[in-house]
């Protein structure tokens, strides 16, 4: 099956498998669970301490408002049942509850962050998946297709990704710092995630190269662009240190 590159926010692009019928399958069971207990306790809530309290007057008129009232209130306290998967996605950055618990996220197909679009056409294509059109087209399609896709999907430009858990923060331009590490160089803050990962790569490439010029030359550059004046470290020590600077603080940002 046919990786899809996604592009981290720290700029390096990964390959991820797309998650197969199987995992969906699983997390699309979990979620209606959750919405199925959700339903439920939003209805006995209701029912147990709003209707069963006696509010209805001799007066029509009154007891006519009043149903009005309840009945609006219970359907929106029913709305995030109905847009569980749209609302889910939009805010849990591609998941759902079940997701999460699999481990898989919805993604764009070219790598870019899926946006409140891409989730409301996945979700608005989910009814035909589930009630007008037989939920085995969808595994179907998610079986056949190359990335992946039902529908939604296909419309969209989406797909389901399984999260590799085996990546290493190595993989990225960020290091894990210690709980007291403490930032040398404020000025990385200027720095962006592209700028970063240049660095990271040049300085990998020199140590294995050993080019020590190459190595002055950026630590040179970083430290005109930043304005730091009477570093006391090496060019070698002073690049490591920004980006473990760096990265400490996308950490605590």
């Amino acid at each position: 099956m046919e990786q899809i590159r996604i592009n981290t926010t720290q700029n390096v692009a990964l390959g991820y498998e797309p998650a197969g019928v199987g995992y969906r399958i699983l997390a699309g069971i979990l979620d209606q669970v959750f919405v199925i207990v959700y339903t439920i306790l939003i209805y006995w809530l209701f029912f147990t301490f709003v209707l069963s309290k006696n509010y209805y007057t001799a007066e029509t008129d009154n007891t006519e408002t009043y149903n009005a009232i309840m009945i609006g209130i219970l359907i929106l306290l029913l709305v995030p049942a109905g847009l569980y998967h749209l609302l889910c996605e939009t805010f849990l950055n591609g998941q759902s509850f079940g997701k999460k618990i699999v481990n898989i996220k919805v993604v764009k197909i070219d790598g870019t962050q899926p946006g409140f679009g891409s989730y409301l056409i996945r979700s608005m294509l989910r009814l035909m998946d589930v009630t007008l059109i037989s939920p085995v087209i969808a595994i179907v399609s998610i079986a056949a297709t190359e990335k992946s896709q039902r529908l939604g999907d296909i419309a969209a430009g989406t797909t389901v990704i399984k999260l590799n858990s085996d990546i290493s923060i190595r993989d990225t331009i960020l290091y894990q710092q210690r709980p007291d590490y403490k930032i040398v160089y404020e000025q990385v803050a200027l720095l962006t995630d592209k700028e970063a990962n240049l660095i990271k790569e040049v300085l990998e490439f020199c140590e294995k190269q050993d080019q020590p010029q190459h190595l002055k030359q950026l630590s040179d550059k970083l430290k005109t662009k930043l304005g730091i004046e009477n570093s006391k470290q090496n060019d070698l020590e002073f690049l490591y240190t920004i980006l473990n600077d760096y990265s400490h603080y996308r950490f605590e940002n």
